[in-house]
């Protein structure tokens, strides 16, 4: 016998929710989908009517979707918005430019302006793009998957400081010339972002980038993901967690302040930024990768490295 969707006992239903449980078929998902992310939005206070947003768009699955519903809100609430995709362009060869074709086809699906900046055009390509735009605010697809590996990544390495930043689900800006970012899909699990992509046929790309499988993240994910097997609610309570734990009275907040070297917006000397250009100039792919700020001054008053810093930051993983 069919088992029947719980939301409408009508309906078939096509699938499991694994955020709650819950069989349901696709129609009575995709509205559940949608209001989840409305509501997100709505208790946030994430935008205002007359506003352009700009929505960072990536190709991938999480940007599509994101893209397609925040029209689809716009449009169903009468939020007042101007929406536009923001894309950057990194320069890696069979992965950024394969992904960017799809960037443009979701351009013409949705019939929404497209902006793409690339690295060699500007640094914290992204925020300045905005700018250029005149957006009043960035869109970005981190989902509740993203959210909790970063904040177990921050645990592991004993930063609880900055677990505020990162379980925010909007930064402000005021006075430092930056547009603010919001995450509207804060609360949707990664496996309903696909299952919604695939039911609505939404194209995306779905390659993985070269470089992403060897990086810390790719841990935190897989110890993740044997916890979410174990106990579905894994998620949205290491989030929680994370919200409850940046609240704490004493925990000193990272400051923010200027790069020395390009003048944008970093909370240490060099921004990320510089420190990757600067690795890559001088054939150290790993200056950028994990914590090497105790040679941040050598890189600005350019000393020379020792032999053994220069040999641990070119050994790269393959």
């Amino acid at each position: 016998m069919p088992v029947l969707c719980s939301t409408c006992t009508e309906k078939r239903a096509v699938l499991k929710r694994p955020k709650t449980g819950h069989s349901i078929c696709k129609e009575c998902f995709f509205w559940a989908f949608e209001e989840e992310v409305h509501q997100t939005i709505v208790a946030a206070h994430l935008f205002k009517p007359g506003e352009t947003v700009g929505i960072a768009a990536s190709g991938g699955k999480d940007s599509t979707v994101l893209a397609h519903v925040m029209k689809l809100l716009n449009e169903r609430h009468s939020y007042g918005l101007e929406l536009m995709l923001l894309s950057v362009d990194e320069g890696i060869t069979g992965y950024r430019d394969d992904s960017l074709e799809t960037v443009k086809r979701n351009q013409q699906q949705y019939e929404l302006p497209l902006k793409i900046v690339s690295y060699e055009e500007l640094r914290q390509a992204l925020d300045r793009g905005a700018i250029m735009l005149k957006v009043d605010k960035i869109c970005t697809g981190h989902n509740a998957d993203d959210i909790a590996e970063t904040v177990l990544m921050n645990v592991l390495r004993g930063d609880i400081a900055r677990l505020r930043r990162c379980t925010a689900i909007s930064t402000s800006s005021e006075g430092d010339g930056v547009v603010p970012r919001c995450k509207p899909l804060k609360y949707a699990y990664e496996k309903e972002i696909v299952m919604y992509a695939y039911f609505k046929k939404l194209d995306y790309f779905s390659t993985e980038c070269i470089y992403s499988p060897n990086a810390y993240r790719g841990h935190a994910r897989t110890f993740l993901k044997d916890l979410e097997s174990i106990r579905p609610s894994t998620i949205i309570d290491i989030i929680h967690s994370g919200e409850n734990l940046s609240i704490r009275d004493g925990v000193k907040m990272p400051v923010q302040g200027t790069c020395s070297k390009c003048g944008y917006i970093s909370s240490q000397t060099l921004c990320k930024s510089c420190v990757l250009l600067e690795g890559l100039n001088r054939g150290l792919p790993k200056l950028g990768i994990g914590k090497h700020h105790r040679l941040h001054d050598k890189i600005i008053s350019n000393q020379p490295l020792t032999e053994k810093e220069e040999r641990k930051l070119k050994v790269v993983d393959i």
